[in-house]
């Protein structure tokens, strides 16, 4: 049997590692509709404003954009609805009591397909504050600079 493409990144938020500490991922499968799919295969989607809500003992990812494919006609989709997450009861009752704690959100991190099927990884990240954020660049900055100065020592 052929293999299909694993874990090929479509989208990642690079927001989320930003604004928060990611904790803890999980794994999540999307409830998807018929066009959307195909915008995704091709790249056409964005986690950058996206969120995880649970209502009703589900969780739903919203905000997420997933552009109209071109040749969907009248079958297309919303590019911003709602869509269902497919996670175990077990875990959406794991996060249901980790949420309660003051500053955790649930984000997604990114999005790709997996055996043929579009998965999403979140995950539960507390807000950083802006001198977490700030020390974060300070630290990108001088490794940075670090490798500058190894590359150019080595030439």
């Amino acid at each position: 049997m052929a293999k299909k493409h694993d874990d090929k990144v479509l989208a990642q938020n690079k927001k989320a590692s930003h604004d928060y500490f990611i904790e803890d991922t999980i794994e999540a499968g999307l409830v998807l509709q018929g066009t959307e799919i195909k915008s995704i295969r091709n790249g056409r989607v964005q986690l950058k404003d996206s969120f995880v809500r649970i209502r009703n003992n589900e969780a739903w990812l919203s905000n997420m954009h997933v552009s109209p494919y071109e040749q969907g006609n009248r079958f297309n989709h919303d590019p911003l609805r709602s869509r269902k997450l497919l996670i175990h009861k077990k875990q959406i009752n794991e996060l249901i009591g980790k949420t309660k704690r003051d500053g955790y959100t649930i984000v997604p991190l990114k999005m790709y397909i997996k055996n043929g099927y579009a998965k999403v990884l979140i995950g539960l990240g507390k807000g950083k504050k802006d001198y977490d954020k700030r020390h974060d660049m300070k630290k990108k900055e001088a490794k940075r600079e670090i490798e500058r100065a190894f590359k150019s020592r080595n030439q």
